[in-house]
């Protein structure tokens, strides 16, 4: 099989952004969804307005999220405006919060738990897709990064009770009684891969920044400090390689705090995420690494 591309760069600004964008060379076109996670409040490890600003502009983007399927100040569409604005995202670009109206079902056409797949209905508004990531530990999946973000990001709040559940409930208040087998969840999230590549038709870029490694994701409201050091920045036009490339720098850093992060990935089994999505078709493991300055 042909190693798919991934282009790294260590450095993390906003010149590096649009560089590392622009050696995908592939052009997103027509309404441009940007999908970041906007941050639990009480987090301060999201992606930095600042950062992105100048890509999301440059791409006439609209920053895109959906509300969360657990407590906290995400969960509503009112309650998730304020945290967006308060994280300072409405300063720097048009936002849209999906499921804001709603949900919509596309098909999984090769899912072992889901045959459907409940995202935002405002999906329906956009050509092409910037799969923005910030690459970082996750306390159910082990990682996040684009195949999460991709996911549970894109999923509305029933859509994410969905995934977590395999296919079980589409009730967030019914999610934390329904938790199926983990390597299930894992497979699930891959499953919700498929069905937004499809609906999408491919038109999309991922970018993973990979800083600000703590063992949680931005969904905590306390996360734990990062364990290890910023390491750059991935992209692709492969999910499942960005995402393995990205994991790969970790384990292969000479930081000592990586092992913290390497702990959490392997207890919850995150590489199984990546294993499921190449099986499923999506992408592949078999990579290179392409430096640009």
């Amino acid at each position: 099989m042909e190693k798919s591309k991934v282009y790294f760069t260590k450095n993390i600004t906003p010149e590096s952004l649009i560089k590392i964008y622009n050696a995908v060379g592939k052009e997103l076109t027509g309404k441009v969804a940007v999908k970041i996670s906007t941050g639990e409040p009480g987090g301060h490890n999201f992606l930095n307005p600042n950062l992105i600003k100048d890509l999301v502009n440059k791409l006439n983007g609209t920053i895109v999220e959906c509300n969360t399927a657990y407590s906290g100040r995400r969960n509503t569409t009112e309650e998730h405006w304020k945290a967006i604005k308060e994280h300072g995202f409405t300063d720097i670009a048009k936002v849209d919060i999906m499921d804001e109206d709603g949900d919509m079902a596309i098909p999984v056409r090769n899912g072992l738990h889901l045959k459907e797949n409940y995202v935002g209905a405002h999906l329906a508004n956009y050509d092409s897709m910037l799969m923005l990531s910030h690459f970082k530990g996750h306390a159910m999946g082990g990682f996040g990064g684009a195949l999460k973000n991709m996911s549970i990001g894109v999923g509305s709040s029933n859509g994410k009770a969905w995934i977590h559940t395999a296919g079980k409930t589409k009730v967030p208040a019914e999610l934390w009684a329904n938790l199926p087998e983990q390597d299930h969840f894992l497979e699930s999230m891959a499953e919700a891969d498929e069905s937004v590549i499809d609906y999408m038709k491919g038109n999309i870029v991922y970018i993973n920044v990979i800083n600000n490694l703590s063992i949680d994701c931005d969904c905590d409201s306390d996360p734990e400090d990062p364990c290890m050091a910023d390491i750059g920045i991935t992209a692709s036009l492969d999910p499942v390689a960005i995402d393995k490339a990205s994991l790969d720098m970790v384990y292969a850093s000479n930081d000592p705090g990586k092992q913290r992060l390497i702990n959490r990935i392997e207890e919850k089994h995150g590489i199984h995420t990546i294993e499921h999505a190449e099986k499923l078709g999506i992408g592949t493991t078999n990579y290179e690494i392409i430096n640009i300055n």
